[in-house]
């Protein structure tokens, strides 16, 4: 930015550098001396391992692949300790539904990096949730998405939703790592290049960069979340954010206002909205008398209590 400045102003700066400069040279060399703040690079392992299949690194685009996923996760410190603190949340909800569905627990890091564990999370092409699911996709997989719900919201339904098309992905490729390769791809572009190319493994396939970073972004994420403190992440117990308790109501007809309704059960409309995002619109209209399930959440529990809950992962804990 430029600014004009009068005559009095420049002799007022001028003044005041003089100031300044005398100041600095008055002081001891010592305390002229800036402090540094040191930036290191963190050692790249040699293998990792997702949904139990090793995975070699030591080939050199391998290595530094991974590499910019792990330095890029350990210096996006807000990011990443957001995502520490939502995991005591989200992952006892998450883990339970991928054991469930046949899906390798790794999966869950595939959430993380599609959604930060932003139950809000919604990009610019329109996905949205925590897993990230498009409309169309969405539907296909069983989940109701219209102007006043959206099931890509609720966390269980889309956990669920998900779970259905990554074994369908698993029955096509035989291996999980280029599963989670067609999650961000597709599995048409995927299988497509995969013949075009003639390769059979999703690391020798040259693909999109948004795509072919994918699955290193998901590697480096298990490898950040199984051990922040390794990347100097220093997390005690009531940093984290804890589970809260819900009970629910079933609502088989239509709602005329979420707000009174809310009131009526002793809950803001906030809290309402809160606990049941998927609830798009202030009204449900709910024509087939449809069966929801509303979470009421437990009042003591909306209050942080340090002994009322315990960290997800002992792991998380500690210092580097």
């Amino acid at each position: 930015m430029v600014f004009k400045m009068n005559h009095k102003a420049s002799i007022l700066l001028l003044f005041l550098g003089s100031v300044n400069l005398t100041m600095c040279a008055a002081q001891p060399a010592a305390q002229q001396s800036m402090a540094v703040q040191t930036i290191s690079s963190f050692p790249i392992p040699s293998n990792v391992t997702f949904a139990e299949r090793p995975i070699s690194l030591e080939r050199y685009d391998m290595r530094e692949r991974y590499d910019r996923e792990q330095m890029s996760i350990a210096y996006s410190q807000s990011s990443s300790l957001l995502i520490l603190k939502r995991a005591n949340r989200y992952f006892p909800i998450i883990e339970p539904l991928l054991k469930k569905n046949g899906i390798p627990d790794d999966f869950k890091y595939l959430a993380v990096v599609e959604s930060n564990l932003d139950t809000r999370a919604k990009s610019p092409v329109g996905a949205v949730g925590l897993w990230q699911l498009m409309p169309k996709t969405a539907q296909e997989l069983g989940l109701e998405v219209n102007d006043e719900v959206d099931e890509r919201y609720h966390i269980e339904k889309a956990t669920v939703a998900a779970c259905k098309y990554l074994k369908i992905g698993y029955i096509k490729y035989k291996d999980w790592a280029t599963v989670a390769a067609s999650y961000n791809g597709g599995m048409g572009r995927i299988s497509t290049e995969k013949s075009q190319q003639q390769v059979g493994d999703f690391f020798d396939m040259l693909l999109t960069a948004e795509t072919s970073r994918y699955v290193f972004k998901i590697l480096a994420m298990k490898q950040f979340m199984e051990k922040p403190q390794y990347y100097g992440y220093v997390m005690q117990h009531d940093d984290f954010y804890p589970t809260i308790s819900s009970s629910t109501e079933t609502v088989s007809g239509s709602v005329e206002d979420w707000a009174t309704w809310a009131l009526q059960h002793d809950i803001t409309y906030f809290q309402l909205k809160d606990f049941n995002i998927w609830l798009r619109d202030r009204k449900l209209s709910n024509p087939s008398k449809k069966e929801y399930q509303i979470e009421i959440p437990k009042k003591s529990d909306l209050i942080f209590n340090s002994s009322n809950f315990k960290v997800h992962n002992p792991a998380w804990l500690g210092q580097k």
